[in-house]
């Protein structure tokens, strides 16, 4: 860690790793030199006496003297055998060393003998010697140089084995431009509940005097995407202290009690750097409820969470360090870190509502060439329950879309486009028969005019036939205001709709398909949870029995007993199938009397595959008036 407390990561030196390679480059080159240069032919070793006793008997031709070394030919083959073999060799070439002791005697006697002599210098010990001597160790600890190397990158940073136990935490550079609240669009009431916090950590003198304490945690909840990393940023950009960012699962590793010994080496260098922010993401990763699961629980994940708990509210209190925590999972946090001392605040941040998302997209559409048609007010309210990163990946989604049609610029049907994707997924291309492209139509027909004909459903906006995503068609409804309350009889009518394109398959075709598999998933699910959860059902009452909650911890599920008995799971059971029968012939009864207008949606569908809300309205407005012999302006919608 540098000395303003910031971590470094592990710097690569890239001279040093050339010369690395050069030299190795050059030993490679060396040593294959060495080994598979042209040579000589190959000379067998003779004793010192077999080499006397031939040039007693006149039969060698030629001599090589090199310091002690003799090397040269035979006049004649001789047959030999070394030690250890059984056949003698026959040897022309040969080579032998010479005693210290002999001098001008040898050389008097080879000369009588009318031998050839060739003297040279005796070798000396060069570089290439001495490479080669020490190549093996250069790359034995070249080796094992590389792999510490390679592990410290894995283990985080210079130390290796031993910094296992050190925290992973990235902190952010004060003196960079930062994200401020500028930054962030919308959220004004949260924004407002942190503000607290950020004069805190600006002049905690102010409330030192006065004997007030600023919440030690604040827990931000929300669905994903909605910002609360980029809130929490936006914090210490406001504060202008360190911030320390981490995600929970960063703290379990393989070998056991580093999660704890991290923790506490993220809040000693939290202190070293005070005042400051710590933010773990997803701290429900080590924050979950303890011995929660089958056999309990997991030792290293409640051991890290043990020492986290320790150290919000240990015995020596960090005054000046403030614990900022984002999960999308509240329900699942062991509740002492809830508890007033630990995250003392809790702040809910929901799905950004019309002004908010319109104010997100302003910030999304900065750097992009928008047409003058592009209305965001529009988008904006054509996108309920989209979040901040949904509404970013929208606005570029559009983007990419005009790049692929050769725009300069993005136009609103971009925006329509982009949001059909988003919400439906792309446009497969495949080819279906006429008979399944009818069933389609007349299956989306039926959900466009039940959501039609039904008071207080949300408008139509788009029917289409073109397959997407998992679905062969789509009828996409979009409510004009955002909604928080949904009443029993809306509830009823979207079973009616959702129920529609099944109803109108059998009425036409007198037969059903499995296209409405996901309506039936969805119906049932809404059902489930009108009679076990929100007390629509008389012969239920008012009680929530918990049937149809998601459960996403298997543990949590099997520790909480049933809430009701099996004469009441029936009863249930019978309620839910009351509920759908119902809604289904509320369908019947509409499309019976608005067969004409089933044909006719069906049949304009077929032949443009895709109709919007405007094409609906007159094609439904003028079917009723051919019927009824009455002008298509003179009928309303109920």
């Amino acid at each position: 860690m540098a000395d303003d407390g910031k971590l470094q990561p592990l710097k690569k030196n890239p001279l040093w790793a050339l010369l690395f390679y050069f030299f190795l480059v050059i030993i490679v080159i060396y040593v294959w030199g060495q080994f598979f240069s042209i040579k000589a032919p190959e000379r067998y070793a003779v004793s010192y006496t077999q080499f006397i006793g031939q040039l007693n008997a006149g039969n060698v031709n030629t001599v090589t003297i090199e310091g002690l070394h003799v090397s040269g030919d035979f006049k004649n083959a001789v047959q030999i055998t070394a030690p250890g073999q059984k056949k003698p060799s026959e040897v022309r070439d040969f080579e032998t060393y010479l005693p210290s002791f002999q001098g001008e005697g040898l050389i008097s006697r080879m000369e009588g003998k009318g031998v050839v002599i060739k003297v040279k210098p005796a070798k000396k010990s060069g570089w290439g010697d001495i490479l080669l001597g020490i190549l093996p160790w250069v790359l034995i600890i070249g080796f094992w140089v590389l792999m510490a190397r390679r592990f410290q990158r894995i283990q985080g940073g210079p130390g290796g084995l031993f910094t296992f136990g050190a925290s992973k935490a990235r902190l952010f550079d004060v003196k960079k431009p930062a994200i401020t609240f500028k930054d962030v669009a919308g959220m004004e009431n949260t924004k407002q509940e942190l503000r607290e916090t950020i004069e805190f950590l600006k002049d905690p003198s102010r409330f030192q005097k006065i004997g007030a304490k600023v919440p030690k945690g604040v827990l931000l909840v929300g669905p994903p995407g909605t910002g609360k990393t980029l809130l929490a940023r936006a914090t210490a950009g406001e504060a202008g202290v360190p911030f320390y960012s981490i995600s929970a699962s960063e703290f379990i590793e393989m070998f056991v009690g580093v999660g704890a010994s991290r923790v506490r080496d993220m809040f000693k260098k939290a202190r070293d750097t005070q005042p400051s922010i710590i933010f773990i993401d997803e701290i429900d990763a080590v924050g979950r409820t303890r011995g929660a699961g089958l056999g309990g629980g997991h030792d290293e994940r409640e051991q890290t969470l043990n020492q986290l708990l320790s150290e919000m509210d240990g015995f020596e209190p960090h005054e000046e360090v403030i614990v900022m925590a984002a999960t999308n999972r509240p329900d699942v946090l062991d509740p002492a870190l809830l508890r007033p001392g630990r995250f003392d605040r809790h702040i809910v941040i929901d799905r950004p509502g019309y002004k908010e998302r319109k104010a997100i997209l302003e910030i999304h559409v900065r750097g992009k060439p928008l047409s003058p048609d592009v209305d965001l007010d529009k988008i904006a309210r054509g996108t309920p329950g989209m979040t901040g990163a949904d509404l970013e990946n929208l606005a570029n989604e559009a983007a990419l879309i005009a790049i692929r049609k050769k725009k300069e610029k993005v136009e609103m049907s971009d925006f329509e486009e982009a949001r059909d994707v988003v919400l439906m997924g792309a446009v497969r291309e495949e080819t279906i028969s006429q008979m399944e492209k009818k069933i389609t139509a007349y299956h989306e027909s039926g959900h466009a005019i039940v959501a039609w004909e039904l008071p207080g459903m949300d408008p139509l906006h788009k029917v289409s036939i073109l397959p997407r995503g998992m679905a062969m068609g789509v009828t996409q409804t979009l409510p004009e205001e955002d909604r928080h309350y949904y009443p029993r009889n809306y509830l009823l009518d979207r079973l009616s709709v959702a129920l529609a394109g099944r109803v109108a398959e059998r009425l036409v075709f007198n037969d059903i398909s499995t296209g409405a598999q996901n309506d039936l998933k969805e119906a049932t699910s809404l059902a489930e949870k009108m009679v076990a959860q929100w007390g629509m059902s008389e012969k239920i009452g008012p009680v929530n029995l918990g049937r149809g909650e998601e459960h996403p911890f298997l543990g949590r599920e099997l520790a909480q007993p049933k809430r009701y008995s099996e004469e009441m799971a029936w009863l249930m059971d019978k309620e839910i199938q009351n509920i759908i029968s119902q809604a289904e012939m509320k369908s019947e009864e509409v499309l019976g009397s608005d067969r004409d207008v089933l044909d006719s949606l069906a049949g304009a569908l077929i032949k443009e595959e895709v109709l919007d809300r405007a094409a609906i309205d007159k094609i439904i407005r003028d079917t009723k008036a051919k019927r009824g012999g009455k002008s298509a302006d003179s009928l309303v919608k109920p």
